[in-house]
């Protein structure tokens, strides 16, 4: 799975959080760009970020002079960042979840931003989209515990524990398919109706 420090853009425009907004458009059009992460002010601090839906929403439409107002008036801070070691697919959800287009990538400091653009060109999401190969991982798993519950027994903490890891990759399948549990849970099922007082069968009421 790819990261999101293997698809960040490095180079990042950073601005004080008391400069004007005028400014802020200046930076913006000079490096091409739609948001601007806000440096902290100590070591303490946390980082912000002001985008030009932040300008056109809070200044434009209110006929504000760009020049007369602050940076740190109409920034988000502390803003949503993202782990460099988080895989494209979450940050992607991520998005989805809050609505925001962009983040800063910090890992003690600020190593760069990432945005929608980055994830739509620069990810393997058309090459290798991650819904086959978790329902490759789940069909994988619950062959495992099968094997697991025949070798050791379907009362074994072994056969819960391969039984509980096979839930958890459904349920992340569940946050990809609106339809909920996929096949795999059909699986569990069966094994449940022919050992009916296995160990997590004993609570589980299909």
């Amino acid at each position: 799975m790819m990261k999101a420090e293997d698809i960040m853009t490095k180079d990042v425009v950073t601005i004080r959080g008391s400069a004007t907004v005028a400014e802020a458009v200046g930076l913006m059009k000079d490096k091409g760009l739609r948001a601007l992460v806000v440096d902290c002010r100590h070591e303490n601090d946390a980082y912000g970020i002001v985008t030009a839906t932040d300008i056109v929403y809070k200044v434009t439409a209110y006929g504000k002079d760009p020049k007369q107002v602050r940076v740190y008036e109409i920034m988000s801070k502390p803003c949503i960042v993202v782990n460099p070691d988080l895989g494209v697919e979450y940050v992607a959800r991520l998005f989805a979840n809050t609505g925001i287009h962009r983040a800063p990538v910090i890992q003690g400091k600020l190593l760069g931003i990432i945005s929608i653009t980055d994830i739509l060109t620069k990810s393997d999401f058309v090459e290798a989209p991650k819904a086959p190969l978790l329902e490759e991982r789940i069909q994988k798993a619950i062959q495992q515990a099968r094997a697991i519950c025949t070798e050791q027994g379907a009362y074994s903490k072994p056969c819960a524990a391969a039984w509980d890891e096979v839930e958890e990759l459904q349920a992340e399948a569940a946050h990809q398919k609106a339809e909920g549990m996929i096949s795999a849970k059909v699986s569990f099922e069966e094994y449940c109706k022919e050992n009916p007082d296995a160990p997590g069968c004993r609570n589980y009421h299909p």
